[in-house]
């Protein structure tokens, strides 16, 4: 199905309707996963339907129970990270119940993969290369090509953890290797498509906060910007220019992050499916779903 199908134009507006599609908390399928649970009731205040999928279901077994249906077959999903090939399994379950996901499986992986990503924005993203899970990278090489470097997979780094922020030239190759070993360890179940190296490059930090923002685009325009570090309000934002340079991503509902460099200028740090990407200014909750409803 294509989603512009559903795409009426009243007085020139385009008029997208469509539920929001939220997991349950594990142990009851009723209610709202407590850490949701803002969104949820910000989606409602806004003036969304919306829907559960019971999650211990999804999570245990991959099937999708949801908790009523609405009439309207259209959907956008607000929950949890999932892996490109668990997504387009989603997206079949809720085809099969009469619903279709805003953002199709190949949507999801472009953006959720920041490898897919990186050809587009290499001009204004720290270099990286990627390489295949479990292969036994070189540290000699990747310390002449980047100096300085961090391990990725394909979505995300290691945080909270021992493992390092990035790798010099003081690390060995056997060092490398046993810290490889535990970045598998790390990401478990989470480790999604193959590793990415990339340069490493110093932030410019505000009493020890760096200047980061997440902006989430809909349908090709920017719809929100938001803080991404705890970082002060007085802080400079990321060039309007920037902002709009990469907003014809091949995808319907996006982020991009951005960061200040020491130097000033400003590069992207990260790109995300919209639907899975967290809302990382609690205070502008409601002003995210009311936007999105303006645009419904």
């Amino acid at each position: 199905m294509n989603i512009f199908r559903v795409v009426r134009f009243i007085g020139g507006i385009k008029i997208i309707m469509y539920t929001i599609l939220f997991p349950s908390d594990y142990f009851n399928r009723n209610k709202i996963d407590v850490e949701l649970e803002q969104e949820y009731e910000a989606a409602i205040k806004a003036g969304f339907d919306v829907m559960l999928f019971d999650y211990s279901s999804w999570f245990e077994s991959k099937k999708i129970v949801l908790n009523q249906n609405v009439d309207c077959d259209l959907v956008l999903y607000r929950g949890w990270m999932m892996k490109p090939e668990l997504y387009c399994e989603f997206e079949k379950q809720l085809k099969g119940l009469g619903y279709y996901l805003i953002v199709d499986s190949s949507s999801y992986k472009r953006l959720h993969e920041f490898v897919n990503v990186y050809p587009i924005i290499r001009n204004d993203t720290a270099p990286m290369m990627k390489f295949p899970l479990h292969t036994r990278m070189d540290v000699k090489f990747l310390q002449d090509t980047f100096g300085r470097f961090m391990v990725k997979d394909y979505v995300k780094s290691v945080k909270g953890s021992d493992f390092p922020v990035y790798f010099d030239s003081t690390i060995t190759q056997s060092e490398f290797d046993g810290w490889m070993e535990k970045f598998y360890q790390y990401r478990g179940d989470l480790l999604t498509g193959g590793i990415c190296i990339k340069k490493y490059l110093d932030l410019k930090k505000y009493d020890s906060h760096t200047n980061e923002y997440r902006v989430f685009y809909y349908f090709n325009e920017p719809m929100i910007l938001m803080k991404n570090s705890n970082q002060s309000d007085a802080c400079c934002k990321p060039p309007v220019a920037l902002i709009n340079k990469y907003k014809m991503l091949d995808s319907p509902f996006f982020t991009l992050d951005f960061a200040q460099l020491e130097d000033d200028s400003w590069i992207i740090i990260e790109s995300g499916d919209g639907q899975v990407s967290g809302i990382t200014d609690s205070s502008q909750t409601e002003t995210f779903y009311r936007m999105l409803k303006e645009k419904n």
